[in-house]
């Protein structure tokens, strides 16, 4: 190994190190759960657009097929396949005027993501709500071309389960998971290095975004099975299934969250390590 260069062990053990002194006095969980409120703002009307979007670059009786697909992928028990349907519906059917006030809501995801990973950084700066959504406002171009793909790879996931079998249900599960994979990386990239403000590297962003989208990709393979569970989830509630629902999609996006940050964090960690001159980089991270 050549003066200056850290291995791969050196490397992580400074990124994992960084990720402890970022969270070090900071309340992750209470953070994530502030994230988790704008994204229930904006989770809607962002899917709803993303639909929409992708109607008008395709058309509305193909993005209905292969939401009808999406829909049969999904476990009944606590109506996902209807919810799907709803959205899709919603999308489809969406005019200028609407897409244009939908806009308003969804935006408050950067508001929150800005102001969440804020937290973790001493730079102060003022506007933040209004700098976040504008900076957000550029990803809902490429919904479209991140959205069909992930229409059709749902399609092909639906026709691998009703073929059955080992195979096919391994081949589901690989499907699944990189073509979600593939559609957040650049959500995230975007994310980490535009709306959160953070000027990172661009070897560090390209691996941290990866990272993080692999992070969540599983995570959402999680929620999927956790949705096929035979669970009454009304039962805390005094029966109101609706409650437990939108409790336990509000838990999972929270969890969601609790990768991103962390994320955020080993993406800025690695950043740190490498930007640093090569005759500091055998010192250990502070």
């Amino acid at each position: 190994m050549s003066r200056g260069r850290l291995g791969p062990r050196a490397t992580l053990s400074a990124v994992v190190s960084g990720v402890r002194s970022g969270l070090s006095g900071r309340d992750i969980a209470l953070i994530s759960a502030g994230l988790t409120f704008y994204a229930g703002i904006a989770i809607v009307p962002l899917m709803v657009l993303a639909f929409g979007l992708t109607s008008w670059l395709t058309s509305a009786d193909r993005v209905r097929e292969l939401g009808d697909r999406l829909a049969d992928l999904l476990p009944g028990e606590l109506g996902a396949p209807a919810a799907v349907s709803r959205l899709v519906e919603a999308g489809v059917g969406l005019d200028p005027l609407g897409a244009v006030l939908a806009l308003v809501p969804m935006s408050f995801y950067g508001e929150g993501l800005r102001r969440a990973l804020l937290r973790f950084s001493p730079r102060h700066e003022g506007m933040t709500g209004w700098r976040g959504r504008l900076a957000a406002l550029p990803l809902i171009l490429v919904t479209p071309v991140l959205l069909y793909p992930l229409l059709l790879a749902a399609a092909a996931m639906a026709g691998l389960a009703e073929r059955g079998g080992a195979a096919a249900g391994a081949g589901q599960v690989a499907v699944g998971f990189y073509s979600v994979l593939a559609a957040l990386t650049l959500p995230l990239a975007w994310g980490f290095r535009v709306v959160a403000g953070g000027r990172v590297g661009r070897r560090a962003l390209a691996v941290g975004a990866l990272f993080t989208a692999a992070c969540l990709s599983g995570f959402l393979q999680g929620f999927v099975l956790f949705l096929s569970l035979p669970l009454d989830l009304g039962a805390p509630f005094g029966g109101l299934d609706v409650v437990g629902g939108v409790v336990a999609l509000g838990l999972w996006l929270f969890l969601l969250h609790l990768v991103v940050i962390t994320g955020w964090l080993a993406t800025r960690a690695l950043d740190d390590v490498l930007s640093r001159p090569p005759d500091v980089r055998d010192e250990p991270a502070r």
